[in-house]
């Protein structure tokens, strides 16, 4: 089998190409930094095709496709994304729209185009790197918050429509709590709740994803969060939230 993995140069999307590797799959890595993707195909023994490629431009999304759609990909992992922490009337506006280019837009585009090349061939695996803030409310990581919520429920909507065409073609969404990759650098803050190894977490997304699971949820603390989270009021879950996070933005006071 074949993979394609966007955002495969640090963290989760490092750590997936090495676990997909270690299964014997072959992989197409995307990202910007070329020399990271370098160093994962020295360091596996599977065939790697390495694309340098910005995914916040839309147009590349499409040319990306176009460049592997012929490829025999059986796997794509949606996985390139970064959050901005901070208030919402004091973040950036063009960071944020670069956000929902690439939180929501390119995984939009991708899981369309790849969808429908699986369900002709009726096979293939797609993994969205989602998160558990897929599920709730985000204040000071909003906009961050919002499109993971949409990248979550649009992969539910399709894993149900896939349900009912009976295919065997399966979507699943890795929903993790905080992880330990460059997400805080990027996003201009710091976690306060303990985070989990990124290989770990990859390794658990990856055996899941081949059981058909639809959320991949690692961590039973995440786990119970989210399933009680159901019970309480939203205003009460937003309240949280964001105490939660209050200590995370590091550009405010």
């Amino acid at each position: 089998m074949k993979a394609l993995i966007t955002g495969a140069s640090s963290g989760i999307g490092r750590d997936l190409a090495y676990t997909l590797a270690s299964q014997n799959h072959d992989l197409i890595l995307v990202a910007r930094r070329k020399e990271r993707l370098e160093e994962i195909k020295n360091n596996v023994d599977v065939n790697v095709k390495i694309i340098e490629m910005d995914l916040l431009k839309e147009e590349n999304v499409f040319k990306l496709y176009e460049i592997v759609h012929k490829e025999n990909i059986n796997i794509l992992v949606n996985n390139a994304g970064f959050g901005l922490f901070g208030m919402t009337n004091k973040t950036d506006l063009a960071r944020e729209l670069e956000m929902i280019n690439l939180n929501i837009k390119a995984y939009h585009i991708l899981t369309k185009l790849f969808l429908n090349d699986f369900m002709k061939k009726d096979n293939g695996y797609i993994l969205n790197v989602c998160s558990s803030a897929g599920f709730l409310v985000g204040p000071r990581l909003n906009t961050y918050y919002a499109t993971k919520n949409y990248i979550t429920k649009f992969t539910m909507g399709i894993y149900e429509e896939l349900k009912h065409q009976h295919s065997n073609v399966h979507i699943s969404a890795l929903c993790p709590g905080p992880v330990a990759t460059e997400f805080n650098k990027v996003a201009h803050g710091i976690f306060s709740i303990k985070e989990m190894p990124s290989k770990k977490v990859a390794k658990y997304a990856i055996a899941k994803m081949f059981k058909n699971k639809l959320l991949i949820i690692p961590g039973i603390s995440v786990k119970l969060g989210l399933f009680f989270n159901r019970f309480i009021p939203w205003k009460l879950s937003m309240a949280l939230t964001y105490q939660i996070q209050k200590r995370k933005t590091l550009n405010e006071k």
